[in-house]
């Protein structure tokens, strides 16, 4: 991967992941307010409300999350007191406590600058996100930050990615984006002419320019 200039990274599920994970937080939720769910059942609701939600192209915002959260846990039962809960999930995962850094971002992100290569983040998320890469030793890092609340648009929708170019001030075919997600990141970069990389922690089909299995293999890819 020649002349990259710029390494955009997405945010949930490249950089950070929650711990414990949604499942488990919203049965805990959900036990404080009368609903006894299981976890497992709950992550799957939550995966579906997410999804769901996430095609109607509508930006993060707390709006949007009362709403999964409703649709999460509809097949369960009425909670005693619905905003209640919904305003402890929507708080427990501002806290940067929440989340964990996926192994190899530090190396990746160190390794990097001392090439002289700039890092960015371009993300599908709601005003907490910059608190939580503050609080996660992230944020100073990663310039420019373009998430999609302030945006006002949604990967992989080919303007975000064009706003965050913009802001970087380089071409396309200079930048090279990484993330989980098949669709939002890879096919949404490529259409905005830029590079893009597929992370698929822990796979061992990983594809040579491709895919990655972890983080830092990107510096194995680059000069």
């Amino acid at each position: 991967m020649d002349h990259i200039e710029i390494v955009f990274f997405d945010a949930g599920g490249t950089l950070i992941h929650p711990e414990p994970g949604v499942g488990e937080v919203y049965a805990r939720a959900g036990r404080m307010f009368g609903v006894d769910a299981p976890p497992d059942a709950l992550a799957a609701s939550f995966r579906a409300a997410f999804h769901a939600k996430r095609s109607e192209g509508i930006p993060q915002s707390r709006a949007w999350w009362r709403d999964v959260v409703a649709r999460s846990f509809l097949p369960f039962g009425a909670p005693a007191d619905k905003e209640a809960l919904f305003s402890h999930l929507y708080e427990h995962f501002a806290r940067p406590e929440a989340w964990r850094v996926f192994p190899g971002v530090r190396r990746a992100l160190d390794g990097l600058s001392r090439r002289k290569y700039r890092a960015g983040l371009i993300s599908n998320w709601d005003e907490r996100l910059e608190g939580l890469l503050a609080g996660l030793g992230l944020a100073a890092r990663l310039c420019p930050r373009v998430i999609s609340c302030r945006a006002g648009v949604e990967k992989p929708d080919a303007r975000i990615f064009q706003l965050a170019l913009a802001e970087a001030g380089v071409e396309p075919a200079h930048a090279l984006m990484v993330g989980d997600d098949a669709e939002a990141d890879v096919r949404g970069a490529r259409g905005a002419g830029m590079r893009a990389l597929l992370l698929e922690h822990g796979s061992a089909a990983a594809r040579p320019g491709e895919s990655i299995s972890r983080i830092d293999e990107l510096l194995d890819l680059l000069p």
